[in-house]
């Protein structure tokens, strides 16, 4: 190691004793004596300036380059200078592709090594300041091909998130890691727990290494993150994100004097990702973690945007959902958009992430696993919790729609389902390429060729949806493809998070979160929601390529005027729809809220109204529906509804993204 690293414990020495010391009167862990527990968390009893600072790269199994040496994943590690005699401590991992170019944080915060002596002066975010205090080594890892580590991105595929793996089975003493020197290293100061916690890109990649079920892996915090590749690039068969993005990517994250090196990787990301039909491919089961979700151990907290229209949130329901039983786990929805925890609930995210890691990782004796499961933000900072989520009292209703006339929007009603022996309505929609969402939601009682409205009257009691909605659309087409989409809408006047700038502003103060060093400092801007004020709102959405409505691995070619079934999810959301607004339901061929490619056919939909259904996964089920007038409604009942206008910004401001 070098020298900084014998001075670093030199001047730890005394604070060491002192917290040693302490330890054997405080309430700590049984599990790990030297650290301090007080409230029931850790404290910051360990100094942070004389931390060790170090770099180990770890030999991988994989070759991404091509080059016929096996890779090799770089690790920063910052830990206690207590664990250098004998106080074992767990790591706190934020894997990254970012690290030398997008950076982390709503600050775009890079690494940086300021005296060029291979050793970081400046860490991305809040984790060392707060975390390494308090008994913790915090480690940040650079993913395959990008910033200090070997090889080349390959955008979700496997080495992707086995970066992250081998980083785990090196802390386990599982492989070997080296430091510049190309002396081995181990990591004997481990205590053998590990969390992992990232935003995006970084909790994609946590899920992906807890899909393999590596050992040593005791938590996951994914934030906004990726559980499947095909579904961040493709929705239902439709390509959301096309012009061989994979590739771009990668592209992206790659440091700029590594590009050219790394091309050829990138033309074969080009050449097999299926850009030209948007089907299921083994490229995009590589990168699929869903079905992997039952070999997951690790305890999971998953946060997410119910805006986030960077990755949606069918990212984190399906990840739920696919969680085994016996897996812990805990669930906070926010109303914001693609963005981090610290930067839309920052006090009571630290609080209860630091209780998280302490009963995970440090084993400390706390209530986090019998609290509430799920924390909801249902307006601007007004949260809720429940045991579970989707939210218990929830039952699946089937509204039924009745047609519109040349003067008045189709209606949404309770009702018995469909019999063969109702006669058939049948409405036509024009698929309109590049359809805008304001233009498909807005005057929704104007009846317009290229979709149709259908609205409940003004409901006389709230109804809270918690799940995935789903509509089942009976139709023929008079071509042999066609996309077919539905809006879920809240038409009535309210203040909502605004989707602008992911919901939020940065201003120019600060709060500081952790202990500093002459070179890196716990200070951040502060952030507020952004609010707009709205006379409709778009819920939910979802859209279905026709030619996968049967799979999505295989496409299957309509036949003109023959009627089919399009069954598709709109994305998961829980929502209360208020007292006195409508809940409508808008149905298009394609529309550019989801996807840039539009098909091209124009086809003609023939809608079989009498046979198409929605269903609502409503809190209360039926009856709530009942106590809010459903049962009651007729298309006269919808003439009144409001014209809707597009939002209107009470704030402005940005958050950066990476």
């Amino acid at each position: 190691m070098k020298t900084r690293r014998a001075t670093q414990l030199a001047c730890g020495a005394a604070a060491v004793l002192g917290v040693l010391v302490a330890a054997a009167t405080a309430a700590a862990a049984p599990q790990n004596p030297g650290i301090v527990v007080e409230d029931g968390v850790t404290q910051p009893a360990f100094g942070y300036a004389d931390a060790i600072r170090e770099r180990v790269w770890v030999e991988s199994s994989f070759d991404t380059d091509l080059d016929g040496v096996a890779d090799r994943i770089a690790l920063d590690i910052m830990r206690p200078a207590a664990s250098e005699s004998g106080l074992d401590v767990p790591v706190i991992m934020d894997a990254s592709p970012y690290y030398s170019t997008l950076g982390r944080g709503n600050e775009s915060e890079l690494k940086r090594d300021l005296d060029g002596d291979g050793l970081l002066d400046r860490w991305p975010l809040f984790y060392d300041n707060y975390f390494v205090p308090r008994g913790y080594a915090v480690v940040l890892l650079d993913m395959v091909g990008t910033n200090n580590s070997t090889g080349c991105p390959v955008t979700g595929g496997t080495p992707d998130h086995m970066s992250a793996v081998v980083g785990i089975d090196w802390l386990n003493g599982r492989a070997k890691g080296y430091d510049e020197d190309g002396n081995e290293v181990a990591a004997d100061w481990h205590n053998g727990r590990t969390g992992m916690i990232g935003k995006s890109y970084d909790g994609t990649l946590a899920n992906g290494a807890a899909s393999t079920g590596v050992e040593g892996l005791s938590t996951i915090v994914p934030i906004s993150a990726i559980s499947s590749w095909y579904d961040y690039t493709r929705s239902n068969g439709v390509v959301t994100r096309g012009n061989s993005y994979p590739s771009s990517l990668s592209n992206t994250v790659t440091d700029p004097a590594r590009r050219a090196y790394c091309a050829p990787v990138r033309i074969t990301l080009a050449l097999t990702d299926g850009d030209e039909t948007g089907d299921y491919t083994p490229f995009w089961r590589e990168r699929d973690y869903n079905p992997d979700a039952g070999n997951v151990k690790a305890s999971v907290f998953v946060v997410h945007g119910l805006q986030d229209d960077n990755v949606m949130p069918d990212h984190f329901s399906k990840w739920w959902d696919a969680l085994p039983a016996n897996v812990a786990k805990k669930l906070w929805l926010t109303r914001t958009g693609h963005i981090d925890p610290f930067d839309f609930r920052r006090a009571e995210w630290v609080a209860a992430l630091h209780r998280w890691f302490d009963h995970e990782l440090q084993g400390v004796r706390n209530d986090v696993l019998s609290e509430p499961r799920a924390d909801i933000e249902y307006a601007a900072d007004e949260w809720r919790t429940f045991r579970r989520w989707p939210i218990d009292a929830r039952e699946e209703v089937s509204l039924k729609l009745l047609a519109d006339t040349p003067t008045t929007a189709g209606a949404l009603a309770l009702g018995p389902p469909p019999t063969p022996n109702l006669p058939r309505v049948e409405q036509t929609i024009t698929d309109t390429p590049f359809l805008s969402e304001t233009n498909a939601i807005s005057n929704p009682t104007t009846v317009t060729a290229n979709r149709r409205v259908f609205l409940s009257a003004p409901l006389e009691a709230p109804v809270h949806l918690s799940g995935t909605p789903l509509v089942r659309v009976r139709a023929s087409v008079n071509a042999t493809d066609t996309n077919v989409g539905a809006i879920l809408v809240d038409y009535g006047p309210a203040t909502q998070v605004s989707r602008a700038g992911d919901g939020a502003r940065t201003l120019t103060t600060e709060d500081c979160w952790g202990e500093t060093s002459s070179s890196d400092e716990a200070c951040y801007l502060q952030v507020e929601k952004r609010l707009t004020t709205v006379s409709q709102w778009r819920v939910s959405k979802g859209i279905l390529d026709a030619l996968n409505r049967d799979s999505y691995a295989v496409a299957e070619p309509l036949t003109p005027g023959q009627a089919e079934s399009f069954t598709f999810p709109l994305l998961p959301q829980d929502y209360v729809f208020p007292t006195g607004h409508r809940i409508g339901l808008v149905l298009v061929g394609s529309y550019s809220g989801y996807s840039s490619q539009a098909d091209q056919n124009r086809a003609t939909i023939s809608l079989n109204v009498t046979e198409t259904l929605f269903d609502l996964p409503i809190v209360g089920g039926k009856a709530a529906l009942t106590r809010a007038g459903l049962e009651k409604i007729t298309p006269a009942d919808v003439m009144a509804a409001p014209a809707g206008e597009p939002e209107s910004e009470v704030s402005t401001g940005d958050l950066r993204d990476g």
